[in-house]
């Protein structure tokens, strides 16, 4: 494959398309961006994770709540359950990678807080058994998936999907949605 002028095209249009797509879905993500305005606003906590770079993405979205997007205001409750290596690698060693993100939710999260969950394929097992154990502790899940949703679809009160195949698509996406839930934090 050339790197050329055709190939940067056809890449940017893709992503584009995948983008535009996320009109269709403007309605949910009102109803994302309001409930983790409403948890915050009710002294609740968000949590985030994901792997690799929705890693990333999970990590943006909570050092934005905590520091701000656009507008100078009060910091908001907000951790990434991936930014911590100490945890991570002890929880993997101990119990499996499985568990890295479910052992958090169980020590740390709390009915009425809500865990945010960034997924290209929704189906990475530590991620669905984060939002199973959320779940078992009244928390809102909400899911920034792609793909068909996979098996964390069922377990998001809220869920998100980015209906590609294309990981680099979906993640920007989920961009674009991180930055959408920040507004509405913000519009507040």
């Amino acid at each position: 494959m050339n790197f050329d002028e055709a190939l940067i095209r056809s890449r940017l249009q893709a992503a584009f398309d995948t983008i535009a797509s996320l009109s269709g879905q403007a309605g949910d993500i009102r109803a994302i961006g309001d409930a983790v305005r409403n948890c915050l606003d009710q002294g609740g906590a968000i949590y985030t994770c994901g792997n690799g770079g929705s890693a990333a993405e999970a990590l943006h979205l909570a050092e934005e709540l905590i520091g701000k997007y656009r507008a100078a205001r009060p910091p908001r409750r907000a951790v990434c359950l991936n930014a911590d290596p100490t945890a991570l690698t002890c929880i993997a060693n101990d119990f499996g990678f499985d568990e890295v993100f479910a052992r958090q939710v169980e020590a740390l999260v709390r009915r009425g807080d809500a865990l945010v969950v960034f997924s290209t394929s929704g189906a990475s097992p530590n991620i669905v058994r984060a939002l199973q154990k959320a779940r078992d502790l009244g928390a809102t899940t909400i899911g920034l998936l792609g793909r068909e949703g996979g098996a964390s679809l069922p377990l998001c009160d809220l869920p998100l999907v980015v209906r590609s195949q294309e990981t680099a698509h979906i993640q920007e996406a989920h961009q674009v949605v991180l930055h959408l839930i920040l507004e509405a934090v913000e519009a507040a």
